[in-house]
Formats: structure tokens, C-alpha cells, sequence
């Protein structure tokens, strides 16, 4: 199947009004830093640079703490009603700002504009909507009597999906009644920057949301400090021992959403076309910068070399490039120290023998770019079948029985997400009774909805997002 070229059909840069320098937001305004030092953040499609931000530090944190603390006081007494109604307006702002949001959001992460213009930023609204709802409805949400909210949350965010991260974090965490300081990552602060003056616009509180950038040590400062009641931390399961051995000890309520290796199974019966879309979408999405990513297709043995050809020819149309071109199916990867990371672990599997096979496409000569990449004749012992890449790589394996497959998804020492492709039901229910992933996706995948909790077991982390769930780490409430 040969790709299908397109006229180039960019999106407008116009769209969006960068400021040459950004402050931290703390109390309602944005401030310079205590260090008076900023760095470049850049669009990594092309290396250019887009904006000065400001390096937080613990001086920064303190204030925005204290600053969170100031406004817990009035906004944790506001009756639910009331907070939905500022949630309500952050929602409707961040509709009608969509555009503004899905193309700085494509400028600064990499990711496609098709993907941050029909995924990301609607979800993020959807969960604001979502939030909002649950505020004034607490006391039914199952989580005992006189339910209340714990206090500041210090939240810190990844760079895979920057504005829908936050959007997880604060929105229940305001519709419970807490304060937020937040950190997002270093390489892509433009948006939550962008949801500060959306802040602004919805005339929400002073301190409310205190948003603190710069690097790891900044994100250290917010986890580590005493006023902070509540963290909440989606990244890597490294960082995420180092955030738990932090918490450990003392009284703060902690949520960590970490890594993942997903198992993909297709069965004999699947249907094809369909099972070769999600696994394009499983691993291809936003360059595999997914955690919950499908980056082991566990395929059935009878059919493993229909599958392999099959998705060959699908990874052939897949187009490379402009994340802000509407045509472009994947963007480019987020800084160079990832691409760094999936390329060492793709030379690996090369190494250890595994069959490398990468689609046919050119790559732009400047920013950060890996092509599609599917290996074969992988074993579980080989390190991309083990290790997280968090890039475009599948890892291919087969098996021959359920139980066999079974086996094999549950042989990581992650638990976040695993899809299972197959027509029968019971097939299906079996499989996701036995399988430990916080989610399983049932002929499809990569699918979310505000209203569904997401989270993993193991190494993935603890505690859920997302749902009527994603309220109990901001709340508690009496024992009966």
C-alpha cells in the first residue's frame, strides 16, 4: 500500500499570542522568580526557540504554597455549587480557546495538530465539565460521611500530554475543595502557562492555582514541602520511588501514575483490519509518548505473519512530519534527550538479535524524529520487551493459547493498560479478569473518557484518576 501524499495543509501560527517571557503564576499574577533566571523552552519540530520561562525555586514554592493556603480558607468554604460554577467557566473558556490551546500544544510537545485539535483539548474540557458536576454532589460519591477536602495538592505533570495531565490534576482537585500548586514539565510549560490566564479570564480566586515551572529540582521542592497535604505525580517509575520514599513517613496523601509496557493481544479471530488499526494506535499515537502505550503485540501464533504483513503495509501510509500540517500522522519526538533514550533501546533489540523493520519515510533535518519502528523474533528477555521505550517502537511477540498469552502480558513488572483483540465475549471477559493492568481495552484502544477511573498496579503506580474515583485522593471524610 503505497502512502498517499497530500498537499501541505498547515495550521495557522497566528493563532496563538506568545509572550517573549513567562513568570511563574502565583497568586492570581504572574511573578518573576526569586533567582531571576529563565530558560528556553523550544519547539522540537525544528529546535527553534519559543519562549523564555522561569525557574522556580524553593523560594517560588514556599510563596505558592503559602499563597495556596491563604485561598484554601475561603475556597474549601464555598459551598460545591459555587465552585462548579467557576469550573463550569474554565470549561467553556477552554472550548472556546481550542484552537489557540491545540496548535501552542502541537508547537511545544510535537504531537500531530490532529491529535491535540480532536483529543486532547476536548478532553480536557470534558473533564472539566465532568469535575464540575461531581461538586456539589460529594457527599453521594461513596467515600463516607461529611466528606472533605484534604487541603494544598503539589501536583507535577509530564510532558506527553501537557494540558490534559493537568486537566486530570486540578479539576477534581478543585471540585473537592482544595488548592493547587502545580508543576509542569520543563519542556512543555506553554500551555499550563496558557491555562493560567484562562485562570485570569474565569476570574477564579486568587491562589486557587498557583503554577510553578522549571526543572527536576522544582518539581523536588513542590513534593518535598511541609504545607503540601496532597501529591499527586504522573511519570517515570524511577522519579516515582523517589517521590514515594519522600512522602513515605509523613502524613501527605500521595497518587503516582507511572510507567508502562502494554500488551496488545489479537487473537485468531479478531478482525484484522480493525486489530491493525488499534495496533497502529496503541504504539503510533503521539510518536508512542503514551504510558498506557500497546508496545508489546502479543499476536497469535496461526496468524502472527498475516498481522506483521498487514501492519507493515498500514505503518507505510503513516505520514512523518509538520506537527502542525493537518495531514501528519506522526509529530516529532520531544527533546533530544528521548530521542536519545529510544534510539539506545532500539539498537539494543538490534543487538540482541530481535528483527528490526522501520517504515519507509523521510525524515526532516532538523528537530527530534524516529520512524515507525516494529521488531519481530523478540523474546520476553529482550529489553524492549521489558523496558519502557516511550517512543514509536512495537516489540512483537506470539503465543499460541490464552493461558500462554496471559502469561506473557502479565510477565512485566508494569500494570497500566493491555488491549485484547478477539469476536468472543467470554474470550474477552476471561482475558481482563486475569490480566493486571488498571485497564483493559476490549477491540479498541488508547480510549478515555472523563467519566472512567485509570490507573495501574505494580510499578505503575497507585490510585486512580479519572471518574467518581479520581475524588478519593482529594477528599476525606468520617468514619462510620
Amino acid at each position: 500500500m503505497a502512502r498517499i501524499e497530500y498537499a501541505p495543509a498547515p495550521e495557522s501560527r497566528a493563532v496563538v499570542k506568545l509572550r517573549r517571557q513567562y513568570g511563574l503564576f502565583i497568586d492570581g499574577e504572574f511573578v518573576e522568580p526569586a533567582s531571576g533566571e529563565y530558560y528556553a523552552t523550544i519547539n522540537p519540530a525544528d529546535e527553534s526557540p519559543l519562549a523564555l520561562i522561569a525557574e522556580g525555586g524553593e523560594a517560588d514554592v514556599d510563596r505558592a504554597v503559602r499563597a495556596a493556603r491563604r485561598a484554601f480558607t475561603k475556597w474549601s468554604k464555598l459551598s460545591g455549587a459555587e465552585r462548579a460554577k467557576y469550573i463550569y467557566r474554565i470549561a467553556r473558556i477552554l472550548q472556546e480557546r481550542a484552537r489557540e490551546f491545540a496548535v501552542l500544544e502541537s508547537m511545544n510537545n510535537g504531537k500531530p495538530i490532529k491529535e491535540s485539535r480532536d483529543v486532547d483539548i476536548p478532553l480536557v474540557a470534558a473533564h472539566f465539565f465532568h469535575y464540575a458536576g461531581w461538586a456539589d454532589k460529594l457527599e453521594y460519591a461513596g467515600f463516607g460521611p461529611n466528606p472533605r477536602p484534604v487541603g494544598v495538592a503539589g501536583q507535577v505533570i509530564p510532558w506527553n500530554f501537557p494540558l490534559l495531565m493537568l486537566s486530570w490534576k486540578i479539576a477534581p482537585a478543585l471540585a473537592c475543595g482544595n488548592t493547587v500548586v502545580l508543576k509542569p514539565a520543563q519542556t512543555t510549560p506553554l500551555t499550563a502557562l496558557l491555562f493560567a490566564e484562562v485562570c485570569q479570564q474565569a476570574e477564579l480566586p486568587a491562589g486557587v492555582v498557583n503554577i510553578v515551572t522549571g526543572h527536576n529540582q522544582t518539581g523536588a521542592a513542590v513534593v518535598a514541602h511541609k504545607g503540601v497535604d496532597k501529591v499527586a505525580f504522573t511519570g517515570s517509575t524511577a522519579v516515582g520511588r523517589q517521590i514515594a520514599e519522600t512522602v513515605a513517613g509523613t502524613r501527605k496523601r500521595l497518587t503516582l501514575e507511572l510507567g508502562g509496557k502494554g500488551a496488545n493481544i489479537v487473537f485468531d479471530d479478531a478482525a484484522m483490519d480493525q486489530a491493525v488499526e488499534g495496533i497502529v494506535n496503541g504504539i503510533y499515537f503521539n510518536q508512542g509518548h503514551v504510558c498506557c502505550a500497546g508496545s508489546r503485540l502479543l499476536v497469535q501464533e496461526s496468524v502472527a505473519e498475516e498481522v506483521v504483513a498487514r501492519l507493515k503495509r498500514r505503518m507505510q501510509t503513516l505520514r512523518v512530519g509538520d506537527p502542525l500540517d493537518k495531514n501528519t500522522d506522526v509529530g516529532a519526538i520531544n527533546s533530544a534527550a528521548q530521542l536519545a533514550r529510544i534510539s539506545e533501546l532500539s539498537d539494543s533489540g538490534s543487538t540482541e538479535g530481535a528483527e528490526r523493520w522501520s517504515s519507509d519515510c523521510a525524515l526532516p533535518d532538523k528537530g527530534f524524529w524516529f520512524a515507525p519502528t516494529v521488531f519481530t523474533n523478540v523474546s520476553q528477555a529482550h529489553r524492549i520487551a521489558r523496558e519502557e521505550i516511550f517512543g514509536p517502537v512495537l516489540s512483537v511477540l506470539t503465543f499460541r493459547t490464552p493461558a500462554e498469552a496471559i502469561e506473557k502480558a502479565n510477565n512485566t513488572q508494569y500494570g497500566l493498560a493491555a488491549g485484547i483483540w478477539t469476536e468472543k465475549g467470554s474470550l474477552i471477559l476471561k482475558m481482563a479478569s486475569e490480566l493486571r493492568a488498571g485497564i483493559v481495552w476490549a477491540n479498541t484502544y488508547n480510549k478515555f473518557d472523563p467519566a472512567s477511573p485509570f490507573g495501574g498496579y505494580k510499578e505503575s503506580g497507585y490510585g486512580r484518576e479519572g471518574g467518581r474515583q479520581g475524588l478519593a485522593g482529594y477528599l476525606e471524610a468520617d468514619h462510620v
